[in-house]
């Protein structure tokens, strides 16, 4: 079973409550600051339900975020201008798991299903330093990548501008954020636990106190949070542009307090990072297209693992079923060994991405699976902690994205007087020489944030991405299958029970993890085909916190965010 050590985060809540799910946790209002406090009684419900369109929609984990990107759309902003609203307002209220330290990618289509994608990873620094024995996980030395948030909202505001006819200004898309950093926003449950769980690490990280327990004390869930140093950075950045946290005084400033902290990072290094704009990668699923990104991200795995499921005629299986599950979970691992033996930066390595989802391979992949029997599985779990962000603006056009700060609360590092928390994502590669993700200087690493797109009859049907790590394209088969194959709604496919495989922060067993809601029947079932499983809570945040926004032939939508997650789906 699921650990169940009591440690009492947020003033009693147990760390039980919370692994069983956010309604646990539900008893602070996270949906507005003081200027809207008489939204907050009825936010709750709100959140749980599936907001419908036919103007335009967004959808994020956290209700300020989307009410910031619902303001842009209701302005005639576009969906790339909502996203880059929403991603900057999560970067201040939602700080364990994202922020301007660290990195981000979306894909993006107009209504006639032409897509592109934009890949925002830090390259390590170029003077990489030696480690002996690991990269560290935290602190100064794993704080050895450029941060690529920042650039790709840059870099998107520009494609918007350019291509999309954006209106707004980019100031104006910062501004919510800057508003909440500078007066304040009510804690999340979510933000007070991850706080409370690393309360033994947080003394050891550089700035972090001084930052995010002000007096020496951790807020409460609902209490008003300032930062006031983060707001100053973003208003800088929104008077001067996305450039500014590269090659400007504020690149300066993060440079030297890196170097204060005792990170290899340097000027040169902030300078040389950028955003990518690529053909996203495509593979055939139930008469459609799913859609994600290039290497060294997963995009390449969630879309062998479809593409093999694409090999089954789940209308036979029945959804919930230990067939479904068995299934699923088979072509994860498939999907996996491929993923750990080749995924990697192709600019340092060769990734066969098109032999990888060639129809031969894939054929051969779905033939390995024995529906009476489970494939062993001993492997590495990769972590990390996510916000996914999806946008539609009236005009047909969305964007699915994501963004991270690796593990939560990334490096533990804030850099000097900036108020930026910085990420960890060096933490992943190898030190092995024989691995492709061995740390090489301006090197990128291997990523497991992928968002994607699916496209049938030419045009943009389902937007999706999810929060997880390595229970990313496990947590995109069970939601793009039970929104494909069997034609549930956004709200219906993520509230499902779902499964993990492998380790979690809390479990060091190569065990299969699934909600204890997918019924005896089915554990007994899986477990008789060989199955190691642990059963963990119904609504467990270890499943994940998708978001799906779906959009219908003529343009209606329907979005949502995951139930166990604090977030919300608004539409026009």
């Amino acid at each position: 079973m699921e650990h169940t050590i009591e440690v009492d985060p947020c003033g009693g809540t147990s760390r039980r409550a919370f692994l069983a799910g956010s309604a646990a946790l539900a008893g602070s209002t996270i949906l507005a600051p003081a200027r809207a406090e008489a939204a907050q009684d009825a936010a709750p419900a709100a959140r749980t339900g599936l907001a419908h369109s036919d103007a335009g929609m967004v959808t994020s984990p956290h209700g300020l975020a989307s009410q910031a990107g619902l303001e842009v759309l209701k302005a005639g902003g576009n969906a790339i201008e909502a996203a880059i609203a929403i991603g900057a307002v999560l970067s201040v209220t939602y700080p364990h798991f994202t922020g301007l330290g660290g990195d981000a990618f979306l894909v993006i289509s107009d209504r006639d299903g032409n897509v592109r994608s934009f890949s925002g990873i830090g390259q390590a620094a170029a003077e990489a330093p030696g480690y002996s024995g690991s990269i560290p996980l935290r602190g100064p030395g794993a704080a050895l990548t450029a941060a690529a948030t920042v650039a790709i909202w840059d870099r998107a505001f520009a494609f918007s501008k350019s291509l999309w006819g954006g209106t707004q200004s980019w100031s104006t898309l910062l501004a919510r954020a800057t508003e909440y950093a500078a007066n304040g926003f009510p804690v999340t449950p979510s933000q007070c636990f991850w706080q409370e769980f690393r309360a033994a690490d947080l003394p050891a990280w550089s700035g972090f106190g001084r930052v995010f327990a002000p007096e020496g004390r951790m807020p409460k869930p609902g209490e008003m949070f300032r930062q006031p140093q983060l707001a100053r950075t973003l208003d800088r950045l929104a008077t001067q542009g996305g450039r500014e946290f590269y090659e400007g005084d504020l690149a300066g400033r993060l440079a030297a307090g890196l170097a204060q902290a005792g990170s290899p990072l340097r000027a040169s290094d902030l300078a040389r990072c950028q955003a990518r704009e690529e053909v996203p990668l495509r593979v055939a699923y139930r008469g459609g297209e799913l859609l994600g990104l290039r290497p060294p991200t997963q995009g390449v795995t969630t879309l062998e693992i479809m593409g093999i499921l694409d090999r089954f005629d789940l209308s036979g299986v029945p959804e919930g079923s230990a067939d479904y599950y068995h299934l699923l979970v088979e072509a994860v691992k498939l999907a996996f060994l491929d993923r750990n033996r080749y995924v990697a930066d192709p600019d340092f390595v060769d990734v066969p991405v098109a032999r990888l989802l060639s129809r031969p391979h894939l054929d051969a992949q779905a033939q390995r699976i024995r529906m009476a029997r489970a494939m062993p599985w001993p492997h590495v779990y990769q972590h990390g902690d996510t916000v996914y962000i999806g946008a539609a603006d009236r005009e047909g056009r969305c964007v699915s994205m994501l963004q991270t700060v690796y593990f939560d609360w990334g490096s533990g590092v804030v850099v000097g007087d900036t108020g930026v928390l910085w990420h960890n994502r060096g933490a992943s590669f190898s030190l092995d020489p024989a691995s492709p993700n061995v740390l090489q200087g301006g090197k990128r690493p291997f990523h497991t944030l992928n968002p994607g797109i699916y496209l049938k009859n030419g045009r943009p049907r389902l937007l999706y991405g999810t929060q997880g790590a390595d229970g990313q394209p496990q947590t995109l088969a069970a939601v793009l299958t039970r929104m494909i194959d069997y034609g549930m709604d956004p709200l219906a496919a993520l509230g499902r029970p779902r499964f993990l495989l492998g380790k979690t922060f809390s479990d060091s067993r190569d065990s299969l993890k699934l909600e204890q809601d997918a019924g005896r029947q089915v554990f007994s079932e899986l477990a008789a085909r060989g199955h190691q499983l642990s059963p963990i809570p119904a609504q467990s945040q270890l499943a994940g916190h998708p978001g799906a926004i779906r959009i219908g032939p003529k343009g209606q939508l329907a979005g949502a965010h995951d139930p166990r997650s604090d977030g919300r789906a608004l539409g026009l």
